[in-house]
């Protein structure tokens, strides 16, 4: 979330920052009429609560004395109507303009270029040569299909289209990339591993960004309340109703006539699994550890690696990459976090998105580092980069990985602080995140530029070890 003083102080201003750089309009007339509106009731709610505060204390010295209340009790009738409307037209506006900033996208750093999309991004550098191939090059779809290593079809009837089982020798070539990565950035670039939760609640959501823009593009868990228990379904009021009334029979002094009781519980279980997310990257649950906390500025900065599923709707994308596993509902990635200081937020950019490319160099494929322009960036940046491996199939380059730096916008939203050695005062942190790497697309850029004239693949030598010294799966 921005600086609301920028939304507050500055409208006009920011609005036409907003349109230029990101293509968003942001309409400055209704936030000032807001504000203006939100100055005028918050100056007369002051002005009536201080008076009720006034007229509390006369009422009370007034029947210290014995002395007849009545006029000023119904002085404080008169205008607590006034009061009880004016809060809660207050906390109305309040809630607009909160609506208003929260669909707000960053504004991009200096140095981020101007553009409307993809192809308005500037490329920074290349590593490494794409393979010239002496066979018809097959696409990872095709590889796969070789003992039915990748298989749609059957992944399909499990759960439905973007969806893929891997089995054999590929889906220990997917876990040894995996182990790969966390074993290097934990070893040699000094991340802290961790293992998140896959299921957020929706505050977290709201922290790091995705809620509630990117709300359609989430897989969300909603279960009936058992207030009503025919609501529910059979199976799902079944199982609730059967733990709450075993959780009320672990009451003392409770029985089998306590159903008022059963029913609250119930309800509270089914609550807690109401409206949880299953994150689409483990950035939500990383990021948000500092959410609501203090940091110590010796810790910082604090570098955070997990794998984890990642689970993604893509209510977007309808048509595009539906071939293979280039985009899907689930895939895993090994994220990588970083909580820094302002002043080192730069620097630890350009530290992550190197760790990410070491990752790529280690295993031998060919990439590009590409600087996105104002008009691709995602929601939360405010500079990002892509890496983009070389695919020989499609003879281009894809996206495999993306480290932003986001500033104190999501640390604003989570009132993510640290305290500055220099003031003494709680301020907020940068937030970083990057992929380093998405394992899937690892393991498609490994079968497709590792491919031999016979199908079988080649492993990299750096995983290897990871696979029990075989140097080729066929």
């Amino acid at each position: 979330m921005l600086d609301p003083a920028l939304l507050r102080n500055q409208p006009a201003d920011l609005a036409a920052r907003l349109k230029d750089t990101r293509g968003f309009d942001l309409d400055a007339a209704e936030v000032l009429m807001l504000e203006s509106e939100r100055k005028q009731i918050q100056v007369r709610t002051q002005e009536l609560q201080n008076l009720r505060n006034t007229k509390s204390k006369q009422i009370g010295m007034l029947k210290a004395k014995g002395e007849d209340v009545s006029a000023v009790m119904a002085e404080v009738a008169a205008f607590g109507d006034e009061l009880k409307a004016s809060e809660a037209r207050l906390e109305e506006i309040k809630a607009q303009i909160e609506k208003i900033a929260s669909v707000i996208p960053n504004l991009p750093h200096e140095s981020v270029p101007k553009g409307a999309d993809e192809h308005d991004n500037a490329e920074q550098h290349r590593w490494g040569t794409p393979r010239a191939f002496d066979f018809e090059v097959k696409d990872h779809v095709e590889l796969g299909a070789r003992h039915g290593w990748l298989d749609g079809e059957t992944a399909a009837k499990l759960s439905g289209a973007r969806f893929t089982v891997l089995r054999g020798q590929l889906a220990r070539l997917h876990r040894a990339l995996a182990q790969f990565m966390l074993d290097l950035h934990t070893g040699e670039h000094g991340y802290e591993e961790t293992n998140v939760p896959l299921l957020v609640n929706a505050d977290s959501m709201r922290g790091t960004g995705q809620l509630p823009k990117f709300e359609e593009d989430l897989f969300t868990t909603m279960l009936p309340m058992m207030g009503d228990l025919g609501h529910a379904f059979g199976g799902e009021r079944m199982r609730i109703t059967n733990v709450a009334l075993m959780r009320v029979m672990d009451t003392p002094g409770a029985s089998f006539d306590s159903s008022e009781q059963v029913i609250r519980t119930a309800d509270e279980i089914a609550r807690s699994y109401r409206d949880k997310y299953l994150i689409p990257t483990s950035e939500v649950p990383l990021t948000n550890i500092v959410r609501d906390e203090i940091v110590d500025a010796e810790r910082l900065p604090l570098r955070m690696t997990a794998h984890s599923m990642c689970f993604r709707a893509e209510a977007g994308s309808a048509g595009r990459d539906t071939r293979g596993m280039i985009r899907q509902h689930q895939f895993e990635k090994v994220e990588l976090v970083s909580i820094a200081k302002p002043d080192e937020s730069d620097a630890e950019h350009e530290r992550m998105t190197r760790c990410a490319e070491v990752v790529l160099e280690k295993l031998g494929l060919p990439y590009r580092r590409v600087l996105l322009c104002t008009g691709d960036m995602g929601f939360s940046a405010r500079k990002t980069y892509d890496l983009e491996v070389w695919l020989p199939s499609q003879n281009t380059y894809r996206e495999i990985s993306s480290c932003s730096n986001c500033g104190d916008f999501q640390a604003r939203r989570m009132q993510a602080r640290w305290r500055s050695p220099a003031t003494g005062k709680p301020e907020l942190v940068h937030t970083l995140n990057g992929s380093g790497v998405a394992v899937g697309r690892a393991l498609i850029a490994v079968m497709e530029n590792y491919q031999n004239a016979d199908g079988s693949i080649t492993v990299p030598e750096a995983l290897r070890g990871y696979m029990g010294g075989a140097a080729t799966i066929a």
